[in-house]
């Protein structure tokens, strides 16, 4: 037979064999025993296009709430996910024992180093590594070990006040939520390395970071929904081989040894010794401490890995929730004079420091901390699903039974707008957080549903730095400066698994306690 002969059977046969199997395929997603009767977008029950194509639209937060609000506390999303929204589920999709294991989503975050993916905390999906690597160094992240290093974020702190009392004194707008920005990566590197990056003192995107971030976290979660295409994309496992430039094409990597070397000489495949600097508060000299006392207990590919997860994630999550705060503060007048007035009250008492200690800032207001709270789950760092794969043997989730090897898992924001927990859930009332003994049974239930930094053993662990540089920055900020966004201007929010703000120019101006 040849190939003239061959074509026109392709055409007949050929291809409406392959449109045959497709159409196979698609009705066996539909129609899959398990999930056929779980409501949700048409399209998503038969292929994963519809999620990719939500996602890619950058609002899949107000989807997910909408869907759920439509069809109730299960939606399909995709023929293999499920999204479940409802708190009672928590302990067990998020169990401690981890058998809810996370999916090939999270694997795309991870650093290339010496040719191959290495993961972190936040990343790897094998429960055995998660514990070990995370006993290794979680007394680091401890908030009595954060406190040591509160004079490093309060110097970032007076220079970030410095900064907009310049701009405050020529009258002139800024761009408070990138400075904002600059601040929490300047916290990071002081906190990981004993060293600002420098982002508030040049006023910039120091080596592109910030912008590399992004183009990681966007790639992240649009090829998170498709991670079999990881592999013939920047997962190609021979792509760093062939290419050895491949590391200096991973920002956060070059970004993060450029900062170890900072403190010392060290080749990318080389061992680090700090001269002199193991007795630092900072990561770096606490993990290089544990490194030349016990070798095994700390190597070197471990500092590497969990200084380059501070770089891309500390900094970003941390700069969304301090964007939320002042947004909502300027948008909701009556809710920033209240807090100015407990500020100024405190401060007239004398029971605030300059710079804010951490401790007055939780002790003495209570109301800061209610603003805080209310303005996070109005707007969670995190937009999309926290992913899990159902254990062997199923799992029954609101009283419906789902196979093994289906994706589950709760969107945030779903959880936190809902209207039967939060009443007027898309209005900004931080009074709900004002605990007494007359709604201390509705504040747990709040709690409950509160997953802005995660939950079980896989939270985020750097949520109390996260903690401690807003609660010092803000009370600081609002003492110091009225902030004012012109009327009329609203922010820009954009998904890309982070809800990340571009907020409109502020006008500051010095205020002084009233």
């Amino acid at each position: 037979m040849d190939h003239y002969t061959f074509l026109p059977l392709l055409t007949a046969f050929g291809l409406p064999l392959l449109f045959l199997l497709l159409a196979v395929s698609l009705l066996r997603n539909k129609y899959r025993a398990d999930l056929s009767s779980i409501p949700g977008p048409p399209l998503a029950a038969y292929t994963k296009i519809w999620r990719v194509y939500d996602v890619w639209k950058g609002q899949a937060h107000w989807t997910a709430i909408a869907l759920h609000r439509q069809h109730g506390p299960l939606v399909r999303i995709a023929p293999n996910v499920v999204s479940v929204a409802d708190a009672d589920e928590i302990s067990k999709i998020y169990s401690v024992k981890g058998d809810f294991t996370k999916t090939a989503f999270y694997p795309l975050q991870s650093i290339s180093w010496q040719k191959k993916p290495q993961m972190n905390l936040f990343s790897t999906r094998d429960e055995t590594e998660h514990r070990e690597q995370r006993k290794k160094i979680a007394n680091a992240y401890s908030m009595e070990s954060l406190l040591k290093m509160e004079p490093a974020i309060d110097e970032c702190g007076k220079i970030l006040l410095r900064k907009m009392g310049e701009y405050a004194d020529r009258g002139e707008a800024v761009d408070l939520g990138t400075w904002l920005h600059y601040y929490a990566f300047d916290v990071v590197g002081a906190l990981s390395f004993n060293n600002r990056f420098g982002f508030l003192e040049q006023g910039k995107d120091v080596d592109g970071i910030m912008q590399a971030n992004a183009v990681i976290l966007l790639y992240a979660a649009l090829i998170g929904q498709v991670p079999e295409a990881h592999p013939f994309l920047l997962g190609n496992p021979l792509f760093p081989i062939l290419v050895p430039q491949m590391e200096s094409w991973n920002a956060v990597l070059v970004f993060t040894l450029k900062a170890i070397n900072a403190r010392t000489k060290v080749a990318r495949g080389g061992e680090i010794e700090l001269e002199g600097g193991q007795g630092g508060e900072d990561m770096l000299s606490k993990w290089a401490a544990l490194k030349a006392h016990d070798s095994k207990k700390v190597t070197t590919r471990d500092m590497v890995v969990h200084l380059s997860a501070n770089v891309f994630a500390g900094a970003d999550t941390t700069a969304t929730a301090l964007r939320a705060i002042i947004y909502f503060l300027v948008k909701n007048p009556a809710k920033m004079t209240n807090l100015h007035h407990e500020i100024d009250t405190a401060h007239t008492k004398g029971k605030l420091s300059n710079p804010v200690s951490d401790k007055e800032a939780r002790t003495q207001l209570p109301y800061l901390n209610a603003v805080i709270k209310e303005a996070m789950r109005l707007h969670p760092s995190v937009g999309l699903l926290l992913e899990r794969h159902v254990p062997v043997g199923g799992a029954t989730i609101c009283g419906k039974y789902i196979s093994a090897g289906t994706i589950v898992g709760i969107n945030p924001w779903v959880l936190q707008h809902d209207p039967k927990v939060f009443p007027d859930p898309e209005r900004f009332e931080p009074e709900r957080w004002l605990v007494s003994e007359k709604s201390r049974e509705k504040f747990v239930v709040m709690e409950k549903h509160f997953l802005a930094f995660g939950a079980g053993k896989r939270a985020c662990i750097g949520g109390n730095i996260s903690m401690i540089e807003i609660r010092k920055i803000v009370a600081q900020l609002l003492r110091d400066f009225e902030v004012k966004i012109e009327d009329g201007q609203e922010w820009k929010v954009k998904n890309s698994w982070f809800t990340q703000q571009q907020m409109p120019p502020c006008t500051l101006t010095r205020r002084s306690v009233r």
